[in-house]
C-alpha cells in the first residue's frame, strides 16, 4: 500500500516537473523587449520638418481691373505665407551622424531638426532621396561619436517572427512596440518595386522612416505605411532593399537604376502546366523591348526566367526588383525556360534612362489584357493622384476584354469587390475565377466610374 502511495507521488512529481518546465521552456521564447529597447532607443530620432507654404492670392471672380484694390479689402492672415511642419522617425546607421528616414518624411522640407534620445538637437541636411523606394539620407554634424542601429538581414526573417518597432507615433517620442511580422512580401501600390513586409506592431502617423528591430537587434525593416483605419497592420520596407542603394544615395545623393528591357506576367498554375513545369515559378515574358539588354542578350517573348545573376526567381515581381538594384555595366547570368529546356545566357544590364518605364510586371493574359502598375509618374500623368488599381495598356482584338467594353487606360480598381492595387494582386484575382465564370471589374475611365462583366470562355 505504502509503496503504491510512494510510486503515484513520484509519478505525480515528475507530471509538475514536466509542466513547469515547458512553462519555463514557453516564457524564454518571449524576448526581453525591455533590455531590447533600453539598448536600442539612443540609435532612433525624432524628425521635424518646416516648409513654407505661400498662400494663393484671392482672385475677383471677373478679373475685375481693380484687381489691386479687391486685395486688400479682403486681405486677411491666412493669405500671408506660413511654415507647414510635420513629424517623423529615423535612425542612424554610422556614429558620424548618417541617418535613414523615409523621402516622404523630409522631401521639400526647407528646415530639418533632429532631436536624439537624451534631447540633443540637430539641424539635419539631405544627402540623397529615392522617390520609388521612400528612401531619404539626413546627415547631422557632430564631433561626438554616435550610437548605431545594426543592419540587419530581412531576407532570413519569417512569417511569425518577433519584432520590435520604435519611433515618434503621434508625436509621442520614444514609444516602443511589439508584435511578429505578419506577411512578407506585400503589394500595396505605392511604387514599382512594392514589397513590403507587414507587421501587427503598431505603427501609426510619426513612426514613418523608425526602425524595425529583430530580437538580435537589428533593424530588419524601414516602417513606412499603414492602412487607414485599419488596426494591426502596418508595413516596413525590408532593409536589404535599403542596404542595396545606400551606397549611391551616399555618394551621389540620387540612385541609378539598372534595366533589363522586358514585360513580364506571372506564371499561373495553367502556364506551369502548358509549360511542363512542376510549379508556378519564374517570370514569364511577355514582350521584349528593341535594342534592349534583353533582345541584345537573345531573350524572346515566351521564354520564362527561371535564374537572375544566381538567384532563383520564386514570382514574377521580384525580377524588376532585382534589375533595379543591379549595378549599371555588371554582366548577369540568365537561365530561361525555353521549349522544354533550361537555356543559359549572359546579358549586360544598361542604365534605367530618366522617363523610360521599369522592366514591367505586366500581363498579356485569358481576358486578353495587358495592364501595368499605377505608378506615382503615371498617376500625376494621368490626373490619377490619389487612386489605387492596374491600367489597362493594352486590349488584344476580339478578346474577353474587348468584348466586355474594356479600352486602353482605364483603370481596374476592384475585381469581384477586391481592391487591386498592383499588378501581382490582379493576376491572383483573374487566376481564381474558372472557366465559365464571371469577373465583375469597377473601372475608372476619365472622370467616371463603371462596372463590366466578363464571362470566362
Amino acid at each position: 500500500m505504502q509503496a503504491a502511495i510512494v510510486a503515484r507521488f513520484l509519478v505525480f512529481s515528475l507530471f509538475l516537473s514536466s509542466v513547469f518546465s515547458t512553462v519555463a521552456g514557453a516564457a524564454t521564447l518571449t524576448p526581453d523587449f525591455a533590455k531590447l529597447a533600453k539598448k536600442l532607443k539612443p540609435a532612433v530620432v525624432n524628425i521635424s520638418t518646416s516648409k513654407n507654404v505661400a498662400m494663393k492670392k484671392r482672385q475677383h471672380p471677373n478679373g475685375d481691373p481693380f484687381q489691386e484694390y479687391f486685395e486688400k479689402f479682403f486681405e486677411s492672415p491666412r493669405q500671408h505665407p506660413y511654415k507647414q511642419q510635420s513629424m517623423g522617425s529615423g535612425f542612424i546607421i554610422s556614429d558620424d551622424g548618417y541617418i535613414i528616414t523615409n523621402n516622404h518624411v523630409v522631401k521639400d522640407a526647407d528646415d530639418i531638426k533632429v532631436k536624439l534620445s537624451d534631447g540633443r538637437e540637430y539641424k539635419g541636411e539631405i544627402k540623397g532621396r529615392d522617390d520609388k523606394l521612400d528612401l531619404a539620407l539626413v546627415k547631422i554634424e557632430t564631433k561626438a561619436h554616435l550610437p548605431v542601429a545594426p543592419l540587419g538581414d530581412s531576407d532570413k526573417m519569417e512569417v511569425g517572427d518577433w519584432v520590435m518597432a520604435i519611433g515618434n507615433p503621434f508625436g509621442l517620442s520614444q514609444t516602443v512596440t511589439a508584435g511578429i511580422i505578419s506577411a512578407q512580401g506585400r503589394v500595396i501600390g505605392s511604387g514599382p518595386y512594392d514589397d513590403f513586409i507587414q507587421t501587427d506592431a503598431s505603427i501609426n502617423p510619426g513612426n514613418s522612416g523608425g526602425p524595425l528591430f529583430n530580437t538580435d537587434g537589428e533593424v530588419i525593416g524601414i516602417n513606412t505605411a499603414i492602412v487607414a483605419g485599419g488596426q494591426g497592420i502596418g508595413f516596413a520596407i525590408p532593409i536589404n532593399m535599403a542596404k542595396d542603394i545606400l551606397p549611391q544615395l551616399k555618394d551621389s545623393g540620387k540612385v541609378t537604376r539598372g534595366w533589363l528591357g522586358v514585360s513580364v506576367q506571372m506564371v499561373t498554375q495553367d502556364l506551369a502546366n502548358s509549360f511542363g513545369m512542376d510549379s508556378e515559378q519564374g517570370a514569364l515574358v511577355a514582350e521584349v523591348i528593341k535594342d534592349s539588354p534583353a533582345e541584345k542578350a537573345g531573350v524572346k517573348g515566351g521564354d520564362i526566367i527561371l535564374e537572375y545573376d544566381g538567384h532563383t526567381i520564386k514570382e514574377m515581381g521580384e525580377l524588376p526588383r532585382r534589375v533595379a538594384a543591379t549595378p549599371v555595366g555588371k554582366k548577369v547570368k540568365l537561365v530561361v525556360l525555353r521549349d522544354g529546356k533550361k537555356v543559359p545566357l549572359e546579358v549586360a544590364i544598361e542604365k534605367l534612362k530618366e522617363g523610360e518605364d521599369e522592366d514591367a510586371a505586366v500581363t498579356g493574359d485569358r481576358l486578353g489584357l495587358k495592364v501595368i502598375d499605377l505608378t506615382p509618374e503615371r498617376a500625376q500623368q494621368m490626373r490619377l493622384q490619389g487612386e489605387k488599381g492596374v491600367l489597362v495598356a493594352d486590349v488584344q482584338t476580339d478578346s474577353i476584354a474587348e468584348r466586355a467594353g474594356i479600352v486602353g487606360g482605364d483603370l481596374i480598381r476592384e475585381i469581384n469587390g477586391v481592391r487591386i492595387s498592383g499588378v501581382k494582386e490582379y493576376n491572383k484575382a483573374i487566376a481564381g475565377v474558372k472557366k465559365g465564370g464571371y469577373l465583375k471589374m469597377l473601372l475608372r475611365r476619365g472622370e467616371t466610374s463603371l462596372f463590366v462583366a466578363l464571362r470566362i470562355d
